[in-house]
């Protein structure tokens, strides 16, 4: 690849637009539920599958879940996308309302 191709690729890819939004992980094996928030749900998953195969995630029963019954066993989820928002704190504001009535309606534990 030449240099000037790759730093357009470069500059396409940091200038895509991030969608937040609120996800959920399931576990099929146990039933259990864990609701959160991304400011970017096109890479919460991957984050989140790559602390728990390093048995680092910080949500215990979550990782024991992993532990336990498998990658094959849990499985992501986008619950809802929050729109544009230019203003953090209105979008931040929103995540926190709609995680909080995810969390209710799916008697879920935050992740």
């Amino acid at each position: 690849m030449k240099t000037e191709d790759r730093k357009q690729a470069i500059a396409g890819y940091k200038k895509r637009a991030s969608v937040a939004g609120v996800f959920a992980v399931r576990c099929r094996a146990t039933g259990e539920v864990w609701v959160g928030q991304a400011l970017d749900l096109d890479k919460i998953q991957n984050r989140i599958w790559f602390t728990l195969r390093m048995g680092s995630h910080r949500i215990a029963e979550l990782q024991r879940a992993w532990s336990a019954h498998g990658a094959d066993n849990l499985s992501f989820e986008t619950l809802e996308r929050i729109e544009d928002e230019e203003l953090a704190y209105v979008r931040d504001t929103q995540l926190k309302e709609r995680v909080h009535y995810w969390r209710t309606q799916l008697n879920a534990a935050a992740v």
